[in-house]
């Protein structure tokens, strides 16, 4: 059988293949570069129709992680797909204590999720940072709370949890708020685009890139 072995190869196909499926647009330049590389996580061209940014977003969020900025992520899924590697060239750590016992401690005694504990405990530390919610729409809901309640505001909220319930309320709570953020309508997302979406920010800071 006849098929691409080498990888930048295929990588190189499928953008060309996910340009030519997205059609129409109104994404900038840099809009455009992440969100082909969240719809070649997911598969899914459709996602070109969900997608969405903050005008914003993709300046501050390249701003933020050039100076250092931590990274914050729901569950270990989104922070295994993260490219740690070229985060900590600028000095950025991925974060994610969802699986931490102290975690499911305190969950346990707020009777709230481990995601809601995890960015809890967090608290002050989100401040100026990028946040990869891809999993759990309480954790963007929890966010969203800590901005309201204590002033705390990421530099870039990467809002894609997916799911029936809560997701799709969620998102639409995300961009009606303050805060910036790329995010994809209705119930799909996940923490392939939410890993995604970090790494083309990070591919386009990185100078190798």
């Amino acid at each position: 059988m006849d098929f691409i072995r080498d990888p930048k190869a295929i990588e190189i196909k499928s953008m060309e293949l996910i340009e030519e499926l997205l059609g129409e647009h109104s994404f900038s330049q840099e809009e455009k570069t992440i969100a082909k590389r969240m719809i070649h996580a997911a598969g899914d061209p459709e996602l070109g129709s969900l997608i969405r940014f903050h005008p914003q977003a993709v300046d501050q969020g390249i701003m933020a992680l050039k100076q250092g900025a931590p990274i914050f992520t729901d569950v270990k899924m989104a922070a295994v797909g993260i490219n740690s590697r070229v985060a900590g060239y600028f000095g950025s750590t991925v974060n994610c204590v969802i699986g931490e016992p102290f975690i499911a401690e305190e969950a346990k005694e707020a009777g709230i999720t481990r995601a809601m504990a995890a960015f809890r405990h967090w608290g002050p530390r989100l401040d100026g940072s990028i946040v990869a919610i891809g999993n759990a729409p309480t954790a963007l809901f929890e966010l969203l709370r800590l901005h309201e309640e204590e002033g705390i505001t990421p530099a870039l909220v990467v809002g894609v949890p997916v799911g029936f319930v809560g997701a799709a309320e969620s998102k639409e709570a995300l961009v009606d708020s303050p805060l910036l953020y790329i995010t994809v309508k209705g119930r799909k997302g996940g923490s392939p685009l939410a890993a995604s979406a970090v790494n083309a920010l990070l591919y386009m800071c990185h100078p190798d890139r």
